[in-house]
Protein backbone atom coordinates (compact mmCIF):
# COMPACT_ATOMS: atom_id res chain seq x y z
CA UNK A 1 0.00 0.00 0.00
CA UNK A 2 1.33 3.48 0.04
CA UNK A 3 3.13 4.90 2.51
CA UNK A 4 4.33 8.52 3.16
CA UNK A 5 6.53 8.80 5.80
CA UNK A 6 8.30 12.23 6.96
CA UNK A 7 11.38 12.78 9.80
CA UNK A 8 13.74 15.36 9.94
CA UNK A 9 11.26 17.40 12.37
CA UNK A 10 12.93 19.17 15.29
CA UNK A 11 13.70 22.29 17.40
CA UNK A 12 16.32 25.00 15.97
CA UNK A 13 17.07 28.73 16.76
CA UNK A 14 16.05 31.28 14.32
CA UNK A 15 17.73 31.50 11.37
CA UNK A 16 18.88 27.69 11.73
CA UNK A 17 18.64 24.95 9.10
CA UNK A 18 16.40 21.53 8.97
CA UNK A 19 16.35 19.19 5.95
CA UNK A 20 13.07 17.10 5.93
CA UNK A 21 12.71 14.14 4.02
CA UNK A 22 9.91 11.86 2.84
CA UNK A 23 10.25 8.52 2.01
CA UNK A 24 7.58 7.09 -0.23
CA UNK A 25 6.53 3.50 -0.91
CA UNK A 26 3.90 1.97 -2.66
CA UNK A 27 3.46 3.35 -5.69
CA UNK A 28 5.76 4.78 -9.19
CA UNK A 29 7.13 7.19 -7.85
CA UNK A 30 8.63 9.24 -11.02
CA UNK A 31 5.22 10.13 -11.99
CA UNK A 32 3.98 11.98 -9.02
CA UNK A 33 3.75 15.41 -7.78
CA UNK A 34 5.07 15.91 -4.32
CA UNK A 35 4.08 18.14 -1.84
CA UNK A 36 5.07 19.66 1.37
CA UNK A 37 2.92 21.60 3.55
CA UNK A 38 2.64 22.56 6.85
CA UNK A 39 -0.19 23.22 9.47
CA UNK A 40 -0.11 25.24 12.65
CA UNK A 41 -2.11 25.08 15.62
CA UNK A 42 -5.61 27.06 14.07
CA UNK A 43 -4.19 27.23 10.89
CA UNK A 44 -5.70 25.78 7.40
CA UNK A 45 -3.00 23.53 6.28
CA UNK A 46 -0.78 25.20 3.62
CA UNK A 47 1.28 24.29 0.41
CA UNK A 48 4.82 25.13 1.23
CA UNK A 49 6.23 24.01 -2.14
CA UNK A 50 5.88 20.77 -4.48
CA UNK A 51 8.04 18.99 -6.97
CA UNK A 52 7.23 16.69 -10.33
CA UNK A 53 9.45 14.06 -9.45
CA UNK A 54 8.72 13.38 -13.80
CA UNK A 55 11.02 15.87 -14.39
CA UNK A 56 11.94 18.14 -10.98
CA UNK A 57 10.15 21.14 -11.80
CA UNK A 58 9.43 23.10 -8.73
CA UNK A 59 6.87 24.83 -7.30
CA UNK A 60 7.02 27.68 -4.09
CA UNK A 61 4.81 29.62 -1.69
CA UNK A 62 6.11 32.98 -1.96
CA UNK A 63 6.73 32.88 2.24
CA UNK A 64 9.39 30.07 1.55
CA UNK A 65 10.58 31.39 -1.72
CA UNK A 66 14.51 31.58 -1.22
CA UNK A 67 14.79 29.98 1.97
CA UNK A 68 13.54 26.73 0.99
CA UNK A 69 14.49 23.97 -1.73
CA UNK A 70 12.70 20.88 -2.88
CA UNK A 71 14.28 18.09 -4.30
CA UNK A 72 14.20 14.26 -4.74
CA UNK A 73 15.66 11.18 -5.25
CA UNK A 74 14.30 9.03 -7.43
CA UNK A 75 16.54 6.34 -6.78
CA UNK A 76 15.81 6.25 -3.23
CA UNK A 77 11.92 7.29 -3.56
CA UNK A 78 12.68 10.53 -1.27
CA UNK A 79 11.89 14.40 -1.58
CA UNK A 80 13.37 16.43 0.46
CA UNK A 81 12.82 19.78 1.72
CA UNK A 82 15.93 21.93 2.61
CA UNK A 83 14.55 24.63 5.09
CA UNK A 84 17.34 27.75 5.62
CA UNK A 85 17.44 30.85 7.42
CA UNK A 86 14.57 29.54 9.57
CA UNK A 87 12.07 31.90 11.59
CA UNK A 88 9.70 31.34 14.26
CA UNK A 89 6.52 31.85 11.89
CA UNK A 90 7.64 28.56 9.55
CA UNK A 91 7.00 26.69 13.17
CA UNK A 92 4.26 23.75 12.33
CA UNK A 93 3.63 20.11 11.70
CA UNK A 94 4.85 19.40 8.09
CA UNK A 95 3.55 16.84 6.00
CA UNK A 96 4.38 15.43 2.64
CA UNK A 97 1.87 14.71 0.54
CA UNK A 98 1.59 13.00 -3.54
CA UNK A 99 -0.59 13.45 -6.35
CA UNK A 100 -0.14 11.08 -9.20
CA UNK A 101 0.22 13.55 -11.74
CA UNK A 102 2.30 17.39 -12.93
CA UNK A 103 1.96 19.76 -10.47
CA UNK A 104 -0.17 22.64 -12.00
CA UNK A 105 0.80 26.14 -10.64
CA UNK A 106 -2.81 26.81 -10.24
CA UNK A 107 -3.62 23.89 -7.38
CA UNK A 108 -0.36 22.48 -6.35
CA UNK A 109 -1.10 24.54 -3.43
CA UNK A 110 -4.32 22.64 -2.50
CA UNK A 111 -4.50 20.08 0.27
CA UNK A 112 -7.46 18.63 -1.36
CA UNK A 113 -5.50 17.74 -4.77
CA UNK A 114 -3.50 15.34 -2.78
CA UNK A 115 -4.60 11.74 -2.61
CA UNK A 116 -1.86 10.48 -0.35
CA UNK A 117 -0.64 12.07 2.82
CA UNK A 118 2.46 10.81 5.48
CA UNK A 119 1.65 11.52 9.41
CA UNK A 120 3.56 14.83 9.57
CA UNK A 121 7.28 15.98 11.31
CA UNK A 122 7.44 18.81 13.68
CA UNK A 123 8.94 21.85 13.05
CA UNK A 124 9.51 24.22 15.96
CA UNK A 125 11.83 27.79 15.63
CA UNK A 126 12.45 29.31 18.83
CA UNK A 127 13.51 33.38 18.59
Amino acid sequence: QVQLVESGGGSVQSGGSLRLSCAASGFTYSSYCMGWFRQAPGNEREGVAAVWTGGSSTLYAESVKGRFTISQDNAKNITYLQMNSLKPEDTAMYYCAAVPFVCFSSSWYVANEYNYWGQGTQVTVSS
